[in-house]
């Protein structure tokens, strides 16, 4: 009897193991905020089978034995080794965070692969200015002109994007471009996010996205924001011109397990700048998130945000005026230009999961823009008497609404997700207004009055499927317009609409010929809407000029710390008409064609010390001129980034940092030159559990730049006649700032 128990526990045990082997596994992955820890890499040592997580954290590994032993690791957090056994079917494991480490990075068959490129420099060497928020996206170059509170003059591929007009940026899906703008199309005014509320930033280079639309030609940024904080803190920073920041930040959330998460965060800056006139520049915001998860399988979210800036600017100086000893760099002709814009925001976000292979996310939006702008371009060329000043105004609702599908399967050797999506977004700005003024107070003319509503309903379908080491992407996407445009300086009531559509394939092939190794291949069809002014003057096909884009490039692990991208892009852009807002007119600006190369670069001799290289030449040049009369003006042709990061380990950080953009052409005929310079910053510091005190220099050098450029033709109140040359914003000279930061 107790022979054949034996043999029956015997026969139960092999039995045990014979039915696990080649079964799966599946399980969750979480940080110790409960977040879903997204793409997280799960490798089964024994047969080198691996999977990643999805948008829950979630995944499923499939032919696993009792016995095998699976590592889970991602950027930022230590990494685990888990032996599977009898009970270890589904797993639920929490990672914690770590420093930084270029070995844990695993080159995954993804679309968004190059951002782990944001996730490195992010955790090297953390944001603390709205300025540097941008120039985290390798090989994106900005420049401010006006005091600060205007949004940055955007470089990226080969395009001077002015304020936005060639690139979708969004922060947490919330829209932060503005069409049909008073300023220009797309401008898009970053300052309303914190830089130390950001958790990762999601972006991309080419119009090769699917769900995304409107702007989408040149890339695209999404800043994703924390959605709990790693500890309360208050922050001060002082440093030179005046210069003062408070930061505040309280978590209100529970224990790890909590279902509930929230913070608030506020922000106080202000400054005087380098100029003879002050800046008086000031800003404040204030931002709230609320993230709860309603059971296991469903999240939601709300987020409120307000800003509100005001500022004087010098303006853009014109070199002559330097030097003829008329004023210095830091002087002004005009120092009555200036203004003052608010923004308040409610975004609130849905995500439920069916099943583990399907899942819906909603967000739902509303903000709430004012904006006002003094500039003087020109001086007196126009009006001798009183000047050339204007006032560009708007008062601005956006409502929206985006929502989609994704399903996941597994069919064996193939495996992969569909999305499904539909986008609304309408804007209603009332008096959008360019009028000629003195000296911001009386209105001497009104050139352009009217309220718009802009319309914009797009869907998309996009479908990833992967075979092997293979991954095809595919999708179509189709966006409607409907352009509105009431004008009030019509003696009669005038109302014009306008409709149209337009459609963008997108095919995107990738294979990983190992962990250490991605070959790509990108393709599609973009595009930018014009300003409803231009619109409703000019319908045609220049309504929503298409962009059409190209992508060669790899991206490589040569050694376990070193991580390589580079991609040969083309781009072709068709013939558009651009809504000139500082001057009220319409101007073609006819095809182009822009190609290039992308080098980016980071490496991790020493667990302390992290180097980091975006390298960017690019070739633009108009398709309709003939050879010699074809520059792009201010079109960026050569621009590097780098910079050395140290973080001991023991509490000290520092770091030395470059940028550098070459000269670039100012006109069509390149014989006024926009001449380029190369800036040094360093930082140091110490970090305590309880105290971060840290020393920021810009300009290390003190060298002498001019931030942004533009030939422009000017007249002073003292010529006959006028001069078209370089009109400049004078950079910041050597300017140290000092930082506490108290963590509680």
């Amino acid at each position: 009897m107790i022979k054949n128990f034996k043999t029956l526990c015997y026969l139960l045990i092999v039995f045990s193991q014979y039915n696990l082997a080649g079964q799966n596994v599946t399980g969750t992955i979480r940080d110790t905020d409960y977040k879903p820890v997204i793409d997280a890499h799960i490798i089964n040592l024994q047969n080198k089978s691996h999977v990643h997580t999805d948008e829950n954290g979630w995944f499923e590994l499939v032919g696993v034995s009792v016995g095998d032993s699976l590592k889970i690791s991602y950027v930022g957090f230590q990494s685990q080794n888990i032996i599977l056994n009898y009970t270890d079917q589904t797993l639920d494991i929490i990672l914690k965070s770590k420093p930084i480490s270029l070995n844990a990075v695993v080159i995954q068959p993804r679309l968004d692969a190059l951002n782990v490129l944001t996730k490195l420099d992010l955790q090297s060497n953390p944001v603390t200015s709205s300025q540097e928020v941008l120039m985290q996206v390798p090989g994106l170059f900005i420049g401010q002109h006006a005091g600060g509170g205007k949004a940055e003059q955007i470089f990226l591929r080969g395009f001077d994007i002015d304020h936005g007009t060639d690139i979708a940026i969004t922060v947490d899906g919330l829209p932060v471009n503005m069409v049909s703008h008073a300023h220009g199309q797309g401008y898009a005014d970053l300052h309303f996010l914190i830089p130390e509320t950001i958790d990762n930033i999601d972006f991309g280079k080419g119009p090769y996205y699917s769900s995304l639309g409107n702007l989408n030609t040149a890339g695209y940024i999404n800043f994703n924001t924390k959605d709990a904080l790693d500890n309360n803190a208050l922050k001060l920073e002082y440093g030179q011109f005046g210069t003062q920041r408070l930061l505040g930040m309280i978590d209100f959330s529970g224990s790890e397990d909590s279902k509930v998460s929230s913070y608030v965060a506020t922000e106080f800056l202000s400054t005087d700048g380098p100029f003879e006139s002050s800046q008086n520049f000031s800003r404040i915001n204030i931002m709230g998130k609320v993230k709860g998860r309603i059971s296991s399988r469903e999240n939601v979210g709300l987020t409120l945000s307000h800003f509100t800036s005001d500022w004087d600017a010098s303006g853009q100086i014109p070199q002559r005026a330097v030097d003829s000893g008329l004023i210095s760099r830091f002087g002004a002709i005009d120092d009555t230009e200036g203004g003052v814009t608010s923004r308040s925001n409610i975004l609130f976000d849905h995500q439920k999961f069916f099943s583990n292979n399907s899942y819906i996310t909603n967000k739902l939006f509303y903000s709430r823009y004012a904006f006002e702008l003094y500039s003087n371009f020109t001086f007196f060329l126009e009006d001798p008497v009183n000047g050339d000043q204007i006032r560009q105004k708007e008062s601005r609702d956006i409502f929206g609404i985006q929502s989609a599908y994704t399903y996941g399967f597994d069919l064996g050797s193939w495996d992969g997700k569909i999305e499904g999506g539909i986008q609304l977004r309408s804007d209603r700005v009332a008096d959008n207004e360019l009028s000629r003024t003195l000296n911001r107070r009386t209105t001497l003319e009104n050139i352009q009055l009217g309220d718009v509503i802009e319309t914009n309903i797009g869907s998309y379908i996009d479908g990833q499927f992967n075979y092997e080491n293979w991954t095809f992407n595919t999708g179509l996407r189709i966006d409607h317009f409907d352009f509105q445009y009431e004008n009030a300086l019509s003696v009669a009531y005038s109302k014009e609409v306008v409709t149209k559509s337009i459609i963008s394939p997108k095919l995107n092939v990738l294979y990983n010929y190992s962990n250490d190794l991605q070959v790509y291949a990108k393709a599609g069809k973009g595009f930018h809407s014009n300003d409803t002014r231009v619109v409703v003057a000019e319908d045609g096909p220049e309504i929503l000029p298409a962009a059409y884009g190209a992508d060669l490039g790899f991206i490589w692990k040569p050694l376990p710390n070193m991580l390589i991208n580079t991609a040969y892009w083309y781009l072709y852009s068709e013939q558009e008409f651009v809504y000139v807002g500082d001057a009220g007119i319409v101007e073609p600006s006819g095809q182009a064609v822009r190609h290039g190369v992308d080098l980016s670069i980071r490496y991790q001799p020493w667990s302390w010390l992290f180097w980091n290289l975006n390298a960017n030449i690019t070739d633009p040049r108009s398709s309709e001129e003939e050879s010699g009369n074809d520059f792009i003006p201010l079109a960026p042709r050569a621009t590097l980034l780098s910079g050395l990061q140290i973080n001991s380990g023991s509490g000290f950080y520092g770091g030395v940092n470059v940028r550098h953009i070459g000269d670039r052409p100012a006109n069509e005929d390149n014989t006024i030159v926009a001449v380029g310079y190369t800036i040094y910053s360093m930082n140091v510091g110490y970090e305590t559990r309880k105290f971060d005190f840290g020393i920021q220099i810009d300009n290390l050098f003190n060298s002498e730049w001019n931030e942004t450029q533009f030939a422009t033709e000017s007249r002073l109140a003292n010529e006959l006649l006028s001069t078209e040359e370089i009109h400049f914003t004078p950079g910041t000279p050597f300017f140290l700032k000092g930082s506490i930061e108290y963590k509680f």
